[in-house]
């Protein structure tokens, strides 16, 4: 896709630089920079109890955003969608604000090896606190999910499912609409960790019928600092604050606090403002480019990207499932992948190393960690073959 001079990082750096950490961090367009630079430059005030102009035009644009996610991801009311600082906050959030509040010894959670540690240790210490298990879904060599094995992970004490759309490391695309079928057979709530997803695939949440989604801006051409959590409005109606402060109450006395009506009780002190504009206008830019389109390029790249890496020698691609994502995690000979990255850098190719946050699936493999390149709009066939031929480059340095 013709974008890259649509990126003021890349453009600086032309040629010389092949970023490929996209799974990490995007970088941002000018759009979404010169939107967060106007507001502070002609609007930066404090939103919803400001009665001058200034605090007004922040309201309505802040209040313009949360309508642009929920058009983005079609969720059905505008009052599903909490602003967070990122899809980990928003994982933390319904741990602690939902299901904290309905979990008992002997109960359980349901995750997979493949989650985030994001959407992992939060679950753990939640169990451990409560004398609660924490049950795995495994994979496979492939790196899908063995979804048959859900009929006996998931009972009548099974709080929630929390499962990752798109696997951080194996790029994997799970079957969450399948999965999410099975458990409300025994109606059980499921999360959906999006943080991969929102960028590649059209997410509609009504269709999906999960029960809570979550995702951070930063990975899809916003700005850090900013992320949604998406929940049933039924759910939301019924659940604690997860902070308290301002702006999340709407009276306190000295004998009693009254709590903000849905999203605002979650959204205690000054929200994230302009990273909720830069937030609005990166999703307008992903739409304009068209999500099937970015689909179809990526996935593009990440056929062509398979092919040139498995023609090199001792290279090992961890994570070869038949439904994935523009991401590849790989081993190469006994090299260190740290050792790897270092040496790219020095050619001017931006890639991952280490665990990724996903310790438990790399204990899995039996491995430490890995490469990890991981490709999306901005990306190019050029970039690809600068990769390969980099890595040949560092198995002769090491040979």
């Amino acid at each position: 896709m013709n974008v890259k001079h649509q990126f003021p990082l890349l453009q600086k750096y032309g040629d010389t630089l092949a970023y490929m950490d996209n799974a990490a961090t995007t970088q941002k367009p000018q759009v979404v920079i010169d939107a967060m630079v106007n507001y502070y430059e002609n609007t930066n005030a404090n939103i919803h109890r400001s009665p001058h102009r200034l605090g007004a035009d922040a309201t309505a644009a802040y209040e313009g955003a949360r309508e642009t996610v929920r058009s983005f991801i079609h969720a059905k009311k505008v009052e599903e969608i909490v602003f967070t600082k990122g899809a980990t906050e928003a994982v933390n959030l319904v741990v602690q604000s939902y299901v904290a509040q309905h979990i008992r010894a002997g109960d359980n959670v349901v995750i997979s090896i493949m989650e985030h540690h994001a959407n992992f240790v939060p679950w753990q210490i939640l169990c451990e606190e409560r004398n609660a298990s924490l049950r795995i879904i495994p994979i496979n060599e492939a790196g899908e999910l063995d979804v048959s094995t859900l009929d006996d992970l998931l009972d009548e004490r099974t709080k929630i499912l929390a499962i990752s759309h798109i696997s951080n490391t194996l790029g994997t695309i799970n079957p969450i609409k399948k999965i999410i079928k099975t458990a409300h057979k025994k109606n059980i709530p499921v999360l959906i960790d999006g943080a991969q997803s929102i960028a590649h695939r059209v997410v509609n949440v009504q269709d999906l019928d999960c029960d809570f989604f979550v995702f951070s801006g930063h990975k899809i051409f916003a700005p850090t600092g900013i992320g949604v959590l998406y929940a049933k409005e039924n759910y939301l109606k019924n659940m604690r604050p997860y902070q308290y402060g301002g702006d999340m109450i709407l009276s306190v006395t000295v004998n009693k606090t009254t709590f903000n009506r849905i999203p605002y009780r979650f959204e205690a002190g000054t929200p994230p403002i302009a990273e909720a504009i830069g937030l609005a206008k990166a999703l307008d830019f992903v739409h304009s480019l068209g999500r099937e389109n970015i689909k179809a390029y990526t996935s593009e790249l990440l056929h062509y990207a398979t092919e040139k890496l498995t023609q090199i020698e001792g290279l090992r691609i961890i994570g070869q499932a038949q439904d994935k994502t523009s991401i590849l995690s790989f081993t190469l000979a006994d090299i260190h992948p740290h050792d790897i990255a270092t040496l790219l850098d020095q050619q001017g190719i931006a890639i991952r190393a280490g665990h990724h946050c996903t310790q438990p699936l790399m204990e899995h493999y039996g491995i430490a960690g890995t490469a990890r390149a991981s490709f999306t709009i901005y990306n190019t066939k050029a970039e690809i073959d600068k990769l390969a031929a980099a890595l040949k480059e560092v198995i002769k340095m090491f040979a």
